[in-house]
């Protein structure tokens, strides 16, 4: 019999999004004879009933295309909101997976979206995932499609900003996206020559990155270039933020976990200036003009790169093949060359997180770049 596949794509957008929905769906059509739906918008398409056909002429034209063809939401299926309140729709999801007679429902999305795959594969459905973000955090998986385009943005902002940093013998602070993971702060600051990277994992000092400014100053470098990720902290504040998520993880009780909740929210609020504190401080304590620069959306949007179209094009029909052989509750990491399938319950709710001995962590420094930490 037929099988019929439904596709969707959570969380952020990010490069190579069209290109995973091109590989598994002209894989699942073209060599197995699969039936192929998209559903709109994410988990919320799903709840509405926002389908269309993903023929041969949908699927045509994609490959380099930015964004996502499908749309989509960081609708949560248990928390979703309808008329002004948060309802759990799962049922609802489950009902419209059986009513348009789905064999298999593949989402595309980064971490939210393998442990929202997670809750309907323990109501019954048959799901897989694929990996995509910018941020490259999604655990068991070597690297994930929209990061290497994203590198590449960031790296090429970094380079840029180099000649009016050496013009204006300015520090610029460039603010690069990664809350919890550092990957690309990483990344594009040691390919773009950064002179400090300041991440998530690794806790900074203020004055030992003023310290390394000042040792290129004394050095006739009077310019430099920090790199930092958007959820980089000082270490007394990384440390107070630790403790919030820990204390959020290890509520017992509904009215703990909102108070976690509202505490991590206030702390975050507090720091959403966090880059600009941090070029002021720096302007005071080395003498220096400082001027900040975020990318932001920059880094999800346009084109993407030739190794990003790679990645999920082959994710994509190892997908489809997968589903072939009705194996189903995994997401498809990419291993080297391989896709391999990760069972879901091993990657929901984990972060591939920066290691401080990371072999680009210890070739930057080799190279005399600080982290802000010695």
């Amino acid at each position: 019999m037929t099988k019929h596949i439904g596709i969707l794509t959570s969380g952020g957008d990010s490069p190579g999004l069209n290109a995973a929905i091109r590989g598994v769906g002209k894989a699942a059509s073209n060599y197995y004879d699969m039936q192929v739906i998209g559903i709109r918008d994410g988990f919320r398409g799903l709840v509405e009933n926002r389908f269309l056909q993903l023929d041969s002429a949908a699927l045509s034209g994609i490959l380099t295309r930015g964004g996502t063809i499908l749309g989509t939401s960081r609708e949560k299926p248990h928390r979703m909101n309808f008329n002004g309140k948060r309802q759990d729709m799962t049922d609802v999801i489950v009902t419209n997976y059986q009513a348009h007679h789905l064999d298999a429902l593949v989402c595309i999305g980064g971490g939210g979206t393998q442990k929202n795959a997670l809750q309907l594969m323990e109501k019954g459905l048959n799901v897989i995932t694929l990996p995509k973000t910018i941020d490259n955090d999604v655990a068991h998986t070597d690297t994930t499609f929209g990061f290497d385009t994203a590198l590449g943005i960031a790296t090429d902002a970094i380079d840029r900003l180099h000649s009016t940093a050496h013009s204006h013998h300015r520090i610029i602070v460039v603010e690069i996206m990664g809350h919890r993971a550092g990957w690309l702060a990483l990344g594009s600051g040691l390919a773009g020559g950064a002179d400090v990277i300041l991440l998530p994992e690794i806790a900074y000092d203020i004055e030992s990155v003023a310290e390394a400014i000042r040792r290129r100053a004394a050095g006739g470098k009077h310019f430099s270039i920090v790199a930092v990720a958007e959820g980089a902290l000082p270490k007394g504040d990384a440390e107070q933020y630790q403790a919030l998520l820990d204390a959020k993880s290890g509520a017992e009780n509904k009215k703990e976990r909102k108070s976690a909740k509202a505490e991590l929210a206030a702390f975050e609020a507090a720091h959403a200036n966090h880059t600009v504190t941090l070029s002021r401080q720096l302007e005071e304590l080395t003498g220096l003009e400082s001027r900040v620069t975020i990318l932001g959306y920059l880094q999800r949007g346009g084109t993407p790169s030739a190794v990003d179209r790679l990645l999920a094009t082959r994710l994509g029909t190892a997908c489809a093949d997968l589903i072939s052989k009705e194996v189903f509750g995994v997401m498809v990491a990419a291993k080297g060359e391989l896709a391999v399938p990760v069972p879901l319950t091993e990657v929901a709710g984990n972060k591939k997180l920066v290691p401080a001995d990371h072999p680009w962590v210890v070739s930057a420094k080799r190279i005399g770049t600080s982290f802000g930490d010695d």
